[in-house]
C-alpha cells in the first residue's frame, strides 16, 4: 500500500470481486428501498414505462424520499438508452456501482490516517476495514444503511480533526446532509463530531450563516423538490421519518430487543474478531482520537434507546472502529504479523459464508421466476409468493410484466389496536386462508412460492388443486421461526398442460 493512486484500482478490483461474492440477501430494504422503487415511482426509469412495479407502504405515507431511488432509477435509465436493459445487468450493474463508492471510500480512510499519523498506521487501519467480515457483507449492497456509512467516510475525510490539513467545513458538512438526505439517522453519529467542531471553532458564527444554513437550506430544498416531483406534494420525508421511528417508536412492529442488545450482541458481531484490537486500540490512541470513540459510544447508546434494534443501523460507526483497530495492530510489534493473520482468517470464513451461502435461496428463487417471462403462457402466469412479506425482490429481478402477489405487512397508523396484517392472518391458518381466498379455481395462481416449513400443513390444498413440486432451492442452515431451510415452486399441472 504506497500512495493512493496506485491503491485506488487495487481497490476497485477487490471491491468488484466483493461484490460477487455477495449472493445473498440481507434485509428487504435493499431491494425495496432501492431497486424496486426505482422501477416504480420514478418517471424515467424502464419499469414505469411498462405500468408495472411495486411500492411499499412507506412510500404512500411518506416516509422515505426519492433522492436516493433516482440515483438506480438514473442507472436504468442509462442502461435503457444503450439498449442494455437486461435483467442481469438490471441486477448488477447498481451493486457494481456501490462497489466502486466503497472502493473510494477505503482509499479515503486510508489517506486520511496516512495525513493524521503516517503511512504505516494507514496501511494497517486499510488492512482493518478490508478484512472485516461485516464490510464486506454489507459495502456493495443497495442499502440505505451502506450509502450512509460511505458518506460518513468521505465527510470524516474533510472533518477539521486537530493535526488535519486536509479539515473543510463546506464539504464535511455538505457530505453528512446529503447522508441525512438519503437515511435521516446519519445525524446522530456526527452530533458529537459537530458539536465537538462547534466548541472548537473561532469563527462560530461564520460556521453558521457561511456554512450550516447555506448547506442545510440548498439541501433541504433539493430533497423537497425532488420529493414534490414525485408524491405530486410538499412531503418532509425527514420529519415523517423522525415521528414514525422515534415519537411513536412504530418500529417496534418490525421487532423489539432489550435496551442492552448492541453492547451484547450488535456491536461484538458487527466488530467480529476486531474486538479486542478495537478495546487495545482505544487504550492506546492518542487523545484527539478520543472525539472518534464517543462517536461509537454516543451512537450505540441513542440507537439502544429504540425498542427496535438490527445490525445494519450501527453499520456508520464501524469506519471509526477501524482507525482504532489499525492503531492497535500497529503497536503489536512482535505479535504484528500473527495478529494480522489471525484477523484475515477469523473474518474469511464469516465473510464467505454470509455472503455465498446463508440466506441465498430468496435470490436463486427469482431467477425460476424470470424463467417464466421467456416462455409464451407469461400472460397466463400468476405467481404468489407465500412468504413473510417481502422476503424476496420483486419486479427488479424479474423485468417483464409478470403478474406476481405477495402476502402483504403494513404497520397499522391508524391506532387501531386489533390491526392483523395479512401475512399474520394467513400464517395463523395457511389452509383455511387459501380455500377461502382462492375458492374459485380459476383465481388459483399459476405457481406458488413458499418456505419449506409450511408444506405439510397445506399439502392437502396442494394435492386437492393440482400443484406439483418443480424446483427446491436452498435458503439457509438456520431455519427460524416462519423461515425454512429451502424455498419451494409449485406448478399447477393443468395450466401448464393446455
Amino acid at each position: 500500500a504506497g500512495r493512493p493512486a496506485p491503491l485506488l484500482p487495487l481497490t476497485v478490483a477487490l471491491r468488484a470481486l466483493n461484490c460477487f461474492l455477495v449472493q445473498t440477501s440481507f434485509v428487504p430494504d435493499e431491494y425495496w428501498h432501492s431497486h424496486e422503487t426505482s422501477c416504480f415511482g420514478c418517471s424515467s426509469s424502464i419499469l414505469n414505462m411498462n405500468n408495472y412495479g411495486h411500492l411499499t407502504w412507506e412510500w404512500a405515507h411518506g416516509l422515505r424520499g426519492y433522492s436516493y431511488p433516482l440515483i438506480f432509477a438514473s442507472i436504468y435509465k442509462a442502461l435503457q438508452l444503450l439498449a442494455k436493459d437486461d435483467v442481469q445487468l438490471l441486477i448488477w450493474v447498481p451493486r457494481l456501482s456501490q462497489a466502486v463508492l466503497a472502493a473510494f471510500a477505503d482509499v479515503k480512510l486510508y489517506s486520511l490516517v496516512r495525513h493524521l499519523e503516517n503511512a504505516e498506521t494507514a496501511k494497517y487501519v486499510y488492512f482493518c476495514q478490508l478484512c472485516s467480515w461485516f464490510t464486506w457483507y454489507s459495502c456493495t449492497r443497495t442499502l440505505t444503511n451502506t450509502m450512509e456509512t460511505l458518506l460518513t467516510i468521505f465527510a470524516l475525510s474533510y472533518y477539521p480533526i486537530k493535526g488535519s490539513k486536509m479539515g473543510s467545513s463546506c464539504k464535511y458538512l455538505a457530505l453528512i446532509a446529503l447522508a441525512i438526505v438519503i437515511r435521516p439517522t446519519a445525524v446522530i453519529p456526527w452530533i458529537p463530531l459537530v458539536f465537538s467542531h462547534f466548541l472548537q471553532e473561532q469563527r462560530k458564527t461564520d460556521l453558521i450563516l457561511h456554512n450550516c444554513i447555506p448547506i442545510g437550506l440548498v439541501t433541504i430544498g433539493t430533497s423537497l423538490m425532488i420529493d414534490r416531483m414525485f408524491f405530486g406534494e410538499w412531503v418532509l420525508v425527514q420529519l415523517n421519518f423522525l415521528k414514525f421511528n422515534v415519537l411513536q417508536n412504530l418500529g417496534t412492529f418490525y421487532g423489539s430487543h432489550p435496551w442492552h442488545w448492541y453492547f451484547t450482541q450488535g456491536l461484538p458481531v458487527v466488530l467480529g474478531t476486531h474486538l479486542p484490537f478495537f478495546i487495545h486500540g482505544c487504550v492506546l490512541a492518542p487523545k484527539r482520537y478520543r472525539i472518534f470513540l464517543v462517536t461509537v459510544i454516543w451512537t450505540v447508546v441513542v440507537y439502544s434507546m429504540l425498542s427496535h434494534k438490527e445490525f445494519r443501523f450501527i453499520y456508520p460507526v464501524l469506519p471509526f472502529c477501524m482507525v482504532f483497530c489499525g492503531y492497535s495492530l500497529k503497536h503489536l510489534k512482535a505479535w504484528k504479523k500473527s495478529a494480522a493473520s489471525f484477523l484475515l482468517l477469523s473474518n474469511l470464513v464469516p465473510a464467505l459464508y454470509t455472503g455465498l451461502i446463508h440466506q441465498r435461496g430468496s435470490l436463486d428463487v427469482m431467477s425460476h421466476i424470470q424463467q417464466l417471462c421467456n416462455n409464451s403462457y407469461q400472460s397466463q402466469a400468476f405467481v404468489f409468493i407465500m412468504m413473510p412479506c417481502h422476503s424476496t425482490p420483486f419486479y427488479s429481478h424479474v423485468h417483464c410484466p409478470l403478474k406476481m402477489r405477495f402476502l402483504q405487512c403494513p404497520p397499522d397508523l391508524t391506532g387501531n389496536e386489533s390491526y392483523i396484517d395479512e401475512a399474520d392472518v394467513f400464517y395463523s391458518n395457511p389452509l383455511a386462508w387459501l380455500n377461502k381466498e382462492f375458492y374459485n379455481d380459476t383465481l388459483l395462481p399459476s405457481h406458488l412460492i413458499f418456505f419449506s416449513g409450511l408444506e405439510q400443513e397445506i399439502s392437502s390444498f396442494l394435492a386437492l388443486r393440482g400443484y406439483e413440486k418443480t424446483a427446491t432451492v436452498f435458503h439457509t442452515h438456520v431455519p427460524q421461526g416462519r423461515v425454512g431451510s429451502h424455498i419451494y415452486v409449485y406448478r399447477k399441472k393443468t395450466e401448464m398442460n393446455h
